[in-house]
């Protein structure tokens, strides 16, 4: 018998990953118009050629709209395959993190320009950890017990 099932390509990413800080509060988002994309934390694509601490610092400061961000210490890295979320692609993660050096409000929104000509939103706000941390999306939360024991919390 003829095999037609239909066997797609997995595109490989590498991706940045970044546990934002102030004190012993983690910055989180959410997408106010895709309520489906759940909560995350700050990161995105590592552009060809640039490293992945440049890609962490530059992704956090786009994607926040914040400037007083001070990259501290790489956490780890894995491998996301992303079909349970019917994107046939795998992620290749590394996680950092961030310190945020200025004041910054309890909540706040800001958009990032993709590829559309209207930024995509995102709604910005700190959790206490290790006690009031949200379910995270996706693995993004893979290495908070590794951010909680650098930070003295576990």
């Amino acid at each position: 018998m003829l095999d037609v099932s239909v066997k797609f390509a997995m595109i490989e990413k590498t991706k940045v990953l970044t546990y934002i800080t102030r004190g012993s509060r983690l910055l989180v988002f959410t997408h106010p118009t895709a309520p489906e994309a759940g909560i995350q934390v700050p990161g995105g694509t590592v552009e060809p050629d640039e490293l992945v601490e440049d890609a962490a610092l530059r992704e956090a400061i786009e994607e926040t709209g914040l400037a007083g961000l001070r990259l501290s210490a790489f956490l780890g890295q894995h491998s996301r395959d992303m079909s349970d979320f019917g994107i046939p692609e795998i992620h290749h993660r590394y996680y950092f993190h961030i310190w945020c050096d200025e004041d910054a409000p309890e909540y706040w929104q800001h958009g990032e320009y993709m590829s559309a000509d209207e930024p995509i939103p995102f709604d910005f706000y700190w959790v206490e950890m290790p006690d009031d941390l949200p379910d995270i999306i996706a693995d993004h939360s893979i290495y908070l017990p590794t951010l909680a024991a650098n930070l003295g919390l576990a």
